[in-house]
């Protein structure tokens, strides 16, 4: 290619990406004007690389450099300013689309707690092996029941109500006896020299019965003679 066709080559990419630029009004980094740009108008991404360098050297655009990369974008005083109308239109399409962006995030909200509930809940088939499940139980309770219903060792209300006496009966005497028992024993430490661990030793091994005879006489004497080691 000659050095004149090259010059038109390269003074085309460069209308293209001023006019673009322009249009758009935001940051493009040389990557992605060439990505935008090369289907429609068939511009090489070095052609484009020198057309966007030749355009921020002529102050026709701006280049900001982040690290190795640069953008572009178009020079804002050089854009024509907006009028008052244009700006209010403006402000009312900003308006505009602030409200369907809150909508759309509000209902994308939604739908994330509805995808969330679903994940969390069981699948079709784990429904219906969960009612399979309940179905074999209910049938299994029922059947109990009916043997239940047709046994004829029933227990009347008069039985049951003579085995709740007797069972309140001996737990107040299981009590009064517990209540002795933990009266005594305190009485027995009292005079033991060791400790109570020693004491339950020494009376499984039979190695104290002369001190239980005594304590069990002086406790009967303190009771009033309600009750003794024989009663």
């Amino acid at each position: 290619m000659s050095k004149g066709r090259e010059a038109a080559a390269g003074g085309g990419a460069a209308a293209v990406l001023l006019r673009y630029l322009r249009e758009q009004n935001r940051p493009y980094s040389a990557q992605d004007a060439f990505g935008n740009l090369q289907q429609e108008h068939g511009l090489g991404k070095a052609a484009v690389v020198k057309a966007l360098e030749q355009l921020a050297q002529q102050g026709r655009v701006r280049e900001k450099a982040y690290g190795k990369q640069k953008i572009y974008f178009a020079d804002q005083e050089q854009l024509p300013a907006a009028s008052d109308a244009e700006l209010r239109g403006l402000d009312g399409e900003i308006a505009t689309r602030s409200a369907q962006l809150q909508a759309l995030q509000q209902s994308c909200r939604h739908m994330e707690a509805e995808l969330k509930d679903l994940n969390s809940s069981m699948t079709t088939p784990e429904i219906a092996r969960e009612i399979e499940a309940l179905r074999k139980d209910c049938a299994s309770c029922t059947e109990k029941l009916e043997r239940i219903k047709s046994a004829t060792n029933h227990v009347t209300p008069e039985e049951k109500e003579k085995v709740c006496r007797e069972q309140q009966l001996y737990r107040r005497e299981w009590r009064r006896r517990k209540r002795m028992a933990t009266e005594l024993l305190d009485a027995i430490l009292e005079g033991y020299p060791k400790s109570k661990k020693q004491f339950f030793v020494s009376t499984e091994a039979g190695l104290c019965p002369r001190l239980l005879s005594q304590t069990l006489s002086l406790f009967s004497c303190h009771a009033g003679g309600g009750w003794d080691r024989d009663g």
